[in-house]
Protein backbone atom coordinates (compact mmCIF):
# COMPACT_ATOMS: atom_id res chain seq x y z
CA UNK A 1 0.00 0.00 0.00
CA UNK A 2 1.08 3.17 -0.71
CA UNK A 3 1.10 5.63 2.13
CA UNK A 4 2.55 8.59 -0.06
CA UNK A 5 0.28 11.78 -1.44
CA UNK A 6 -0.60 11.37 -5.16
CA UNK A 7 0.40 14.66 -6.88
CA UNK A 8 -3.05 15.81 -6.60
CA UNK A 9 -3.28 15.48 -2.84
CA UNK A 10 0.49 17.30 -2.52
CA UNK A 11 -1.27 20.29 -4.19
CA UNK A 12 -4.36 19.79 -2.23
CA UNK A 13 -2.45 19.88 1.28
CA UNK A 14 0.07 22.65 -0.01
CA UNK A 15 -2.99 24.39 -0.56
CA UNK A 16 -4.20 23.77 2.64
CA UNK A 17 -0.80 24.74 4.76
CA UNK A 18 -1.26 27.73 2.76
CA UNK A 19 -4.00 28.60 3.47
CA UNK A 20 -3.50 27.99 7.44
CA UNK A 21 -0.37 29.77 7.83
CA UNK A 22 -2.54 33.13 6.81
CA UNK A 23 -5.54 32.50 8.48
CA UNK A 24 -5.16 30.46 11.23
CA UNK A 25 -5.35 31.89 15.09
CA UNK A 26 -1.89 31.09 15.73
CA UNK A 27 -2.08 32.91 19.18
CA UNK A 28 -4.69 30.07 20.12
CA UNK A 29 -2.41 26.68 18.69
CA UNK A 30 -0.50 26.15 21.88
CA UNK A 31 -3.89 26.38 24.39
CA UNK A 32 -5.89 23.94 21.89
CA UNK A 33 -2.96 21.65 21.89
CA UNK A 34 -2.86 21.52 25.72
CA UNK A 35 -6.96 20.87 25.95
CA UNK A 36 -7.04 18.27 22.86
CA UNK A 37 -4.06 16.49 24.94
CA UNK A 38 -6.91 16.75 28.02
CA UNK A 39 -9.82 16.32 25.80
CA UNK A 40 -11.91 12.96 26.51
CA UNK A 41 -14.54 13.41 23.49
CA UNK A 42 -14.80 15.35 20.06
CA UNK A 43 -18.21 17.26 21.76
CA UNK A 44 -16.21 19.04 24.62
CA UNK A 45 -15.56 22.65 24.19
CA UNK A 46 -11.72 23.44 24.08
CA UNK A 47 -10.02 25.04 27.26
CA UNK A 48 -8.88 28.87 26.06
CA UNK A 49 -7.92 30.00 29.36
CA UNK A 50 -9.19 34.27 29.60
CA UNK A 51 -10.65 33.10 26.28
CA UNK A 52 -14.35 32.94 25.46
CA UNK A 53 -14.86 29.40 23.56
CA UNK A 54 -17.83 30.14 21.70
CA UNK A 55 -16.69 33.00 20.45
CA UNK A 56 -13.78 31.59 19.40
CA UNK A 57 -15.23 28.61 17.94
CA UNK A 58 -17.70 30.27 15.70
CA UNK A 59 -14.89 33.14 14.41
CA UNK A 60 -12.80 30.04 13.28
CA UNK A 61 -15.68 27.96 11.65
CA UNK A 62 -16.43 31.44 9.97
CA UNK A 63 -13.76 31.80 9.19
CA UNK A 64 -12.84 28.65 7.22
CA UNK A 65 -16.77 28.86 5.29
CA UNK A 66 -15.32 31.59 3.72
CA UNK A 67 -12.89 31.02 2.20
CA UNK A 68 -14.41 27.39 1.57
CA UNK A 69 -12.69 25.22 4.10
CA UNK A 70 -15.43 23.82 6.22
CA UNK A 71 -17.27 21.01 5.77
CA UNK A 72 -15.29 20.49 2.94
CA UNK A 73 -16.56 17.43 1.87
CA UNK A 74 -20.57 18.66 1.67
CA UNK A 75 -21.74 19.38 -2.23
CA UNK A 76 -20.66 23.02 -3.16
CA UNK A 77 -24.44 24.03 -3.66
CA UNK A 78 -24.68 23.60 0.16
CA UNK A 79 -21.36 25.55 1.11
CA UNK A 80 -18.90 23.09 1.30
CA UNK A 81 -16.47 22.02 -2.12
CA UNK A 82 -17.48 18.56 -2.97
CA UNK A 83 -14.09 17.27 -1.61
CA UNK A 84 -13.10 13.75 -2.21
CA UNK A 85 -12.72 11.68 1.40
CA UNK A 86 -8.76 11.59 1.11
CA UNK A 87 -8.67 15.51 0.47
CA UNK A 88 -10.99 15.05 3.74
CA UNK A 89 -8.51 13.35 6.16
CA UNK A 90 -5.60 15.46 4.27
CA UNK A 91 -7.39 18.41 5.73
CA UNK A 92 -7.88 17.41 9.05
CA UNK A 93 -4.40 16.01 8.99
CA UNK A 94 -3.30 19.60 8.19
CA UNK A 95 -6.24 21.59 10.83
CA UNK A 96 -4.54 19.67 13.80
CA UNK A 97 -4.98 21.41 16.81
CA UNK A 98 -7.08 24.14 15.42
CA UNK A 99 -10.12 21.07 14.90
CA UNK A 100 -10.74 21.65 18.34
CA UNK A 101 -12.71 24.65 17.43
CA UNK A 102 -15.00 22.56 15.84
CA UNK A 103 -16.36 20.68 18.79
CA UNK A 104 -19.42 22.72 19.20
CA UNK A 105 -20.68 21.98 15.73
CA UNK A 106 -20.00 18.27 15.93
CA UNK A 107 -24.14 17.65 15.95
CA UNK A 108 -24.64 20.06 13.03
CA UNK A 109 -21.84 18.90 11.45
CA UNK A 110 -21.64 15.26 11.71
CA UNK A 111 -25.14 14.56 12.36
CA UNK A 112 -27.96 16.98 11.10
CA UNK A 113 -26.49 18.40 8.16
CA UNK A 114 -25.93 14.71 6.34
CA UNK A 115 -29.55 13.80 7.79
CA UNK A 116 -31.12 17.26 6.04
CA UNK A 117 -28.92 16.38 3.49
CA UNK A 118 -30.48 13.18 2.50
CA UNK A 119 -33.99 13.71 3.83
CA UNK A 120 -34.62 17.39 4.08
CA UNK A 121 -36.74 19.37 1.47
CA UNK A 122 -34.92 21.93 -1.11
CA UNK A 123 -36.10 24.88 0.94
CA UNK A 124 -35.22 23.08 4.15
CA UNK A 125 -31.77 22.63 2.52
CA UNK A 126 -31.51 25.89 1.72
CA UNK A 127 -32.21 27.55 4.72
CA UNK A 128 -30.39 25.33 7.40
CA UNK A 129 -27.04 23.86 5.99
CA UNK A 130 -24.95 26.84 5.24
CA UNK A 131 -25.67 28.54 8.78
CA UNK A 132 -24.50 24.87 9.56
CA UNK A 133 -21.47 25.57 7.49
CA UNK A 134 -20.50 28.55 9.06
CA UNK A 135 -21.04 28.03 12.28
CA UNK A 136 -23.83 30.37 12.86
CA UNK A 137 -26.64 28.18 14.13
CA UNK A 138 -25.73 25.52 16.39
CA UNK A 139 -27.63 21.96 16.26
CA UNK A 140 -27.93 19.31 19.55
CA UNK A 141 -29.51 16.25 19.09
CA UNK A 142 -33.07 15.42 20.77
CA UNK A 143 -33.54 11.52 20.71
CA UNK A 144 -32.41 9.73 23.56
CA UNK A 145 -35.49 9.89 26.85
CA UNK A 146 -35.04 9.03 30.76
CA UNK A 147 -38.10 5.88 30.51
CA UNK A 148 -36.50 4.67 27.12
CA UNK A 149 -32.75 3.26 28.12
CA UNK A 150 -31.64 1.46 24.96
CA UNK A 151 -34.83 1.41 23.20
CA UNK A 152 -35.05 4.89 21.10
CA UNK A 153 -37.94 3.40 19.23
CA UNK A 154 -39.85 3.44 22.76
CA UNK A 155 -39.56 7.12 22.90
CA UNK A 156 -42.76 8.88 24.88
CA UNK A 157 -42.22 12.46 23.20
CA UNK A 158 -45.23 13.55 21.84
CA UNK A 159 -46.10 15.50 18.44
CA UNK A 160 -49.68 16.29 18.21
CA UNK A 161 -51.30 18.35 15.34
CA UNK A 162 -52.32 21.77 15.94
CA UNK A 163 -53.47 24.04 13.16
CA UNK A 164 -50.50 24.19 10.30
CA UNK A 165 -48.03 22.74 13.12
CA UNK A 166 -47.38 20.67 15.83
CA UNK A 167 -47.34 21.10 19.95
CA UNK A 168 -44.17 19.28 21.72
CA UNK A 169 -44.49 17.69 25.12
CA UNK A 170 -42.16 15.48 26.88
CA UNK A 171 -38.69 15.06 28.27
CA UNK A 172 -34.89 14.21 26.51
CA UNK A 173 -32.17 13.87 28.08
CA UNK A 174 -28.35 13.69 27.53
CA UNK A 175 -28.44 16.09 25.15
CA UNK A 176 -25.13 17.80 23.93
CA UNK A 177 -24.59 21.56 24.56
CA UNK A 178 -28.62 21.80 24.29
CA UNK A 179 -27.81 25.43 26.33
CA UNK A 180 -25.57 26.63 23.52
CA UNK A 181 -27.75 25.25 20.23
CA UNK A 182 -30.30 27.12 18.12
CA UNK A 183 -31.93 24.40 16.98
CA UNK A 184 -32.61 21.20 17.70
CA UNK A 185 -32.88 17.72 15.60
CA UNK A 186 -36.14 15.93 17.23
CA UNK A 187 -37.83 12.53 16.92
CA UNK A 188 -41.51 12.54 18.48
CA UNK A 189 -44.18 10.25 18.46
CA UNK A 190 -47.19 11.41 16.42
CA UNK A 191 -49.25 8.44 16.32
CA UNK A 192 -49.66 5.24 19.47
CA UNK A 193 -52.33 3.26 17.41
CA UNK A 194 -49.50 2.08 15.17
CA UNK A 195 -46.10 -0.15 16.05
CA UNK A 196 -43.54 2.03 18.10
CA UNK A 197 -41.15 2.15 14.88
CA UNK A 198 -44.33 3.56 12.78
CA UNK A 199 -45.24 6.07 14.34
CA UNK A 200 -42.05 8.29 15.02
CA UNK A 201 -41.80 11.97 13.40
CA UNK A 202 -38.84 13.90 12.74
CA UNK A 203 -38.80 18.10 13.25
CA UNK A 204 -36.46 20.44 13.46
CA UNK A 205 -37.27 22.45 16.98
CA UNK A 206 -36.18 25.81 17.43
CA UNK A 207 -34.56 25.35 20.78
CA UNK A 208 -35.60 28.91 22.57
CA UNK A 209 -38.81 28.81 21.30
CA UNK A 210 -41.75 29.04 24.05
CA UNK A 211 -42.36 25.82 26.11
CA UNK A 212 -38.50 24.41 25.47
CA UNK A 213 -36.59 24.28 28.94
CA UNK A 214 -32.79 23.21 29.22
CA UNK A 215 -31.40 22.01 32.42
CA UNK A 216 -27.85 21.36 32.18
CA UNK A 217 -26.39 18.27 34.25
CA UNK A 218 -22.85 17.79 35.58
CA UNK A 219 -21.53 14.62 34.79
CA UNK A 220 -18.79 13.21 36.98
CA UNK A 221 -15.67 14.43 34.90
CA UNK A 222 -17.18 17.49 36.44
CA UNK A 223 -17.63 18.57 33.07
CA UNK A 224 -21.32 20.36 31.79
CA UNK A 225 -22.19 19.74 28.20
CA UNK A 226 -25.03 17.07 28.57
CA UNK A 227 -28.46 18.89 29.43
CA UNK A 228 -32.15 17.40 29.56
CA UNK A 229 -34.93 19.17 27.56
CA UNK A 230 -38.29 19.54 29.01
CA UNK A 231 -40.83 19.99 26.40
CA UNK A 232 -44.41 21.63 27.20
CA UNK A 233 -46.14 23.08 24.66
CA UNK A 234 -43.64 23.67 22.34
CA UNK A 235 -45.13 25.10 18.83
CA UNK A 236 -43.30 23.73 15.56
CA UNK A 237 -44.12 24.20 12.20
CA UNK A 238 -45.15 22.10 9.53
CA UNK A 239 -42.45 22.97 7.44
CA UNK A 240 -39.91 22.14 9.78
CA UNK A 241 -41.06 18.60 9.32
CA UNK A 242 -37.65 16.05 8.06
CA UNK A 243 -39.39 13.95 6.16
CA UNK A 244 -42.87 12.16 5.91
CA UNK A 245 -45.21 11.77 9.10
CA UNK A 246 -44.55 8.30 10.52
CA UNK A 247 -41.34 8.11 8.74
CA UNK A 248 -39.16 9.67 11.26
CA UNK A 249 -37.55 5.91 11.85
CA UNK A 250 -35.67 6.55 8.63
CA UNK A 251 -34.60 9.38 8.87
CA UNK A 252 -33.47 9.00 12.65
CA UNK A 253 -31.40 5.94 11.15
CA UNK A 254 -29.63 7.95 8.87
CA UNK A 255 -28.72 10.19 11.59
CA UNK A 256 -27.80 7.38 13.27
CA UNK A 257 -25.58 5.78 10.79
CA UNK A 258 -23.70 8.97 10.54
CA UNK A 259 -23.63 9.31 14.66
CA UNK A 260 -21.56 5.90 14.81
CA UNK A 261 -18.97 7.08 11.90
CA UNK A 262 -18.35 9.96 13.96
CA UNK A 263 -17.68 8.33 17.12
CA UNK A 264 -15.94 5.60 15.73
CA UNK A 265 -13.55 8.01 13.80
CA UNK A 266 -13.62 10.78 17.43
CA UNK A 267 -13.42 8.25 20.33
CA UNK A 268 -10.00 9.07 22.06
CA UNK A 269 -8.56 5.32 22.78
CA UNK A 270 -5.50 6.62 24.89
CA UNK A 271 -3.37 3.82 22.86
CA UNK A 272 -0.58 6.67 22.21
CA UNK A 273 -0.70 8.14 25.42
CA UNK A 274 -0.44 5.01 27.32
CA UNK A 275 2.41 4.04 24.89
CA UNK A 276 4.49 7.13 26.20
CA UNK A 277 3.57 6.98 29.60
CA UNK A 278 5.18 2.93 29.61
CA UNK A 279 8.27 5.01 28.24
CA UNK A 280 8.92 7.40 30.84
CA UNK A 281 7.40 6.29 34.15
CA UNK A 282 9.85 4.84 36.44
CA UNK A 283 8.81 2.18 38.83
CA UNK A 284 10.55 -0.14 41.82
CA UNK A 285 11.27 -2.32 38.65
CA UNK A 286 12.37 -0.09 36.31
CA UNK A 287 10.03 1.36 33.17
CA UNK A 288 6.81 -0.42 32.11
CA UNK A 289 7.77 -0.82 28.46
CA UNK A 290 10.76 -3.13 29.42
CA UNK A 291 8.67 -6.01 31.14
CA UNK A 292 7.54 -8.42 28.17
CA UNK A 293 4.03 -8.60 29.84
CA UNK A 294 3.42 -4.75 29.07
CA UNK A 295 4.69 -4.80 26.07
CA UNK A 296 2.87 -7.19 25.19
CA UNK A 297 -1.02 -5.52 25.78
CA UNK A 298 0.71 -2.60 24.74
CA UNK A 299 1.12 -4.79 21.13
CA UNK A 300 -2.65 -6.10 21.52
CA UNK A 301 -4.12 -2.37 21.87
CA UNK A 302 -1.89 -1.18 19.42
CA UNK A 303 -2.93 -3.84 17.10
CA UNK A 304 -6.64 -2.85 17.80
CA UNK A 305 -6.57 0.51 17.35
CA UNK A 306 -4.85 0.34 14.19
CA UNK A 307 -7.36 -1.57 13.01
CA UNK A 308 -10.01 0.84 13.88
CA UNK A 309 -7.52 3.56 11.79
CA UNK A 310 -8.07 1.24 8.69
CA UNK A 311 -12.05 0.03 9.27
CA UNK A 312 -12.05 4.13 9.39
CA UNK A 313 -10.07 4.32 6.02
CA UNK A 314 -12.60 1.44 4.58
CA UNK A 315 -15.14 3.34 5.24
CA UNK A 316 -14.19 6.59 4.02
CA UNK A 317 -13.44 4.43 0.83
CA UNK A 318 -17.40 3.54 0.59
CA UNK A 319 -18.31 7.11 0.76
CA UNK A 320 -16.09 8.18 -1.80
CA UNK A 321 -18.28 5.80 -4.46
CA UNK A 322 -21.62 7.72 -3.29
CA UNK A 323 -22.47 5.00 -0.45
CA UNK A 324 -24.13 5.72 2.50
CA UNK A 325 -22.66 5.22 6.30
CA UNK A 326 -23.68 1.13 6.79
CA UNK A 327 -24.68 -0.63 9.76
CA UNK A 328 -20.25 -2.07 9.85
CA UNK A 329 -19.58 1.54 11.30
CA UNK A 330 -20.76 -0.31 14.72
CA UNK A 331 -17.63 -2.11 14.98
CA UNK A 332 -15.29 1.25 15.66
CA UNK A 333 -17.92 3.02 18.00
CA UNK A 334 -17.98 -0.37 19.90
CA UNK A 335 -14.50 -1.29 19.67
CA UNK A 336 -13.13 2.17 20.19
CA UNK A 337 -14.97 2.23 23.23
CA UNK A 338 -14.04 -0.25 24.80
CA UNK A 339 -11.05 -0.13 23.98
CA UNK A 340 -10.53 3.34 25.93
CA UNK A 341 -11.99 1.81 28.97
CA UNK A 342 -9.33 -1.05 28.92
CA UNK A 343 -6.21 1.46 28.68
CA UNK A 344 -7.39 3.64 30.87
CA UNK A 345 -7.88 1.37 33.91
CA UNK A 346 -4.75 -0.29 32.85
CA UNK A 347 -2.58 3.34 33.15
CA UNK A 348 -4.60 4.18 36.07
CA UNK A 349 -3.09 0.91 37.75
CA UNK A 350 0.79 1.40 36.74
CA UNK A 351 0.06 4.74 38.18
CA UNK A 352 -0.70 3.24 41.54
CA UNK A 353 -1.72 5.80 44.21
CA UNK A 354 -1.12 8.61 41.79
CA UNK A 355 -3.50 7.72 39.79
CA UNK A 356 -6.27 8.60 41.72
CA UNK A 357 -4.65 11.54 42.82
CA UNK A 358 -6.68 14.50 40.50
CA UNK A 359 -4.82 17.65 39.33
CA UNK A 360 -4.63 19.63 36.41
CA UNK A 361 -1.76 18.38 33.66
CA UNK A 362 -0.31 15.91 35.61
CA UNK A 363 0.56 12.60 33.78
CA UNK A 364 -2.58 10.44 35.16
CA UNK A 365 -6.04 13.73 34.42
CA UNK A 366 -6.32 12.73 31.22
CA UNK A 367 -6.50 9.07 31.85
CA UNK A 368 -8.83 9.70 35.22
CA UNK A 369 -11.26 11.82 32.82
CA UNK A 370 -11.12 9.13 30.11
CA UNK A 371 -12.13 6.41 32.01
CA UNK A 372 -14.94 8.48 33.91
CA UNK A 373 -16.24 9.64 30.49
CA UNK A 374 -16.52 5.73 29.17
CA UNK A 375 -19.20 4.73 30.19
CA UNK A 376 -21.11 7.38 28.71
CA UNK A 377 -19.04 7.11 25.34
CA UNK A 378 -20.11 3.53 25.65
CA UNK A 379 -24.12 4.22 25.70
CA UNK A 380 -23.87 7.52 23.66
CA UNK A 381 -25.26 6.59 19.85
CA UNK A 382 -26.57 2.82 21.09
CA UNK A 383 -24.97 0.46 23.96
CA UNK A 384 -22.57 -1.75 23.25
CA UNK A 385 -25.72 -4.69 23.25
CA UNK A 386 -26.70 -2.91 20.50
CA UNK A 387 -24.35 -2.37 18.62
CA UNK A 388 -23.88 -6.31 18.89
CA UNK A 389 -27.24 -6.85 17.64
CA UNK A 390 -26.57 -4.50 14.90
CA UNK A 391 -23.46 -6.20 13.63
CA UNK A 392 -25.24 -9.75 13.99
CA UNK A 393 -28.44 -8.77 12.36
CA UNK A 394 -27.16 -6.38 9.44
CA UNK A 395 -23.56 -7.65 8.46
CA UNK A 396 -23.71 -11.42 9.40
CA UNK A 397 -26.90 -12.38 9.01
CA UNK A 398 -28.09 -13.63 11.96
CA UNK A 399 -31.43 -13.73 13.16
CA UNK A 400 -32.84 -11.20 15.26
CA UNK A 401 -33.90 -10.68 18.55
CA UNK A 402 -37.21 -12.10 19.76
CA UNK A 403 -39.34 -9.13 20.39
CA UNK A 404 -42.65 -9.37 22.28
CA UNK A 405 -43.94 -6.02 21.16
CA UNK A 406 -43.37 -6.43 17.32
CA UNK A 407 -46.46 -5.19 15.41
CA UNK A 408 -48.18 -3.94 18.48
CA UNK A 409 -49.70 -0.69 18.49
CA UNK A 410 -47.66 1.55 20.79
CA UNK A 411 -50.34 2.21 22.97
CA UNK A 412 -50.97 -1.70 23.64
CA UNK A 413 -47.57 -2.07 24.94
CA UNK A 414 -47.17 -3.29 28.72
CA UNK A 415 -45.49 -0.28 31.17
CA UNK A 416 -45.19 0.04 34.33
CA UNK A 417 -47.85 2.83 34.52
CA UNK A 418 -50.60 0.55 32.97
Amino acid sequence: MDFDDSADEALFRSQARDWLAVHAPVALHDALAASAAQTTSSVHLPHLPGRDEVAESKDWQGRKAAHGWACIHWPAEYGGRSASPIERVVWQQEEGAYAQLSNLFVVGHGMAGPTLITHGTEAQKQRWLRPIVSGEEVWCQLFSEPSGGSDLAGLRTRAQREGDGWRVDGQKIWTTHAHLADLGLLLARTDLTVAKHEGLTMFAIDMRAPGVEVRRIRSMTGERHFSEVFFSGARVPDAQRIGPVGGGWKVALTTLMHERLHLAAAIPTGVPELFDLCCELQTHDGRPIDDPAVRTRLATWVARSRGLQWTMARTLSALSSGKPPGPENSIGKLVAGELAQEVCAFALDLLGPAGAVIGEGDAARSFQKMLLSAPAIRVGGGTAEIQRNILAEQVLGLPADLRVDKGLPFNRIPTSRN
